[in-house]
């Protein structure tokens, strides 16, 4: 799969990209240096709006882990915006993950792989990364999960 179309990849998935998404402060979704491409933290969305809630209190996993999964197609969307072609990225380096958690909930690993399993998914080889998960006590807007990403590219 290492040479397969990320596009052809996206459409065998059944995976439309989003327009990509508008900062909400005083930053930018993305920036280059040299090769690297960082995009700012992303925070999931459910039917167009902030996906809020807390995992450990009323979010399960596995909807943390699908919110994850969100988040990494708007990450994606926001890659393409900056390159213009998917095809250009060499590999996902590094996704940073933010789990809205409660204090005794330990399980952000699983619901960053909803994220990470989607990249690898997506850019096969190029999208097997280095990866953080934390459990933070909030994130902006009450969302649940916060993701970023850094990208080399050709």
């Amino acid at each position: 799969m290492a040479d397969i179309n990320i596009y052809d990849r996206l459409e065998q998935l059944g995976i439309e990209l989003p327009q990509a998404g508008a900062p909400a402060a005083a930053y930018v979704m993305s920036a280059q240096s040299g090769n690297t491409v960082y995009l700012s933290g992303h925070i999931a969305k459910k039917d167009g709006k902030v996906w809020t809630g807390k995992l450990g209190d009323t979010l399960s996993t596995e909807e943390g882990k699908a919110a994850a999964r969100s988040i990494a197609i708007d990450l994606i969307a926001t890659l393409h915006a900056h390159t213009g072609d998917l095809n250009k990225v060499k590999r996902i380096v590094k996704l940073m993950s933010l789990v809205n958690s409660t204090f005794d909930f330990t399980e952000q690993h699983i619901v960053t792989n909803g994220a990470s399993e989607l990249v690898a998914d997506v850019f096969g080889e190029k999208g097997k990364h280095a990866r953080s998960a934390f459990g933070v006590a909030q994130i902006p807007l009450g969302a649940c999960v916060e993701i970023e990403l850094i990208a080399e590219v050709e």
